[in-house]
């Protein structure tokens, strides 16, 4: 399981290098609208499969089926981690939408 595996290479800005064209924003504002909801999906995808794993492994340990009983603690703290990620994204996503909002156009 790659832990980093909604993490996305970052890509080049367009900083002063000429006007684009209303149909390159528009690919431009899709391309990042549809980053950012693969960012989030990823981030999601991961809390449920880690949450899953941790749910699986508590069964087997209650059955007595779990032949290494450290693998239940270590799922665990994937799981809490990646809700903190998940959490921090959240956060992170409002309070830029929220200076968005404050900007004065």
């Amino acid at each position: 399981m790659d832990g980093a595996g909604f993490i996305t290479p970052m890509q080049l800005w367009n900083i002063g290098g000429g006007q684009l064209t209303e149909a390159q924003n528009v690919a431009v504002a899709n391309t990042d609208a549809s980053l950012f909801k693969s960012v989030f999906k990823n981030a999601v995808d991961q809390v449920k499969e880690t949450q899953a794993d941790v749910e699986h492994k508590q069964y087997l340990l209650s059955t007595g089926q779990l032949d290494d009983a450290h693998t239940l603690p270590i799922a665990e703290a994937k799981a809490s981690l990646s809700v903190d990620v998940l959490i921090t994204l959240r956060n992170k996503t409002l309070e830029a939408y929220n200076e968005l909002i404050k900007m004065n156009v």
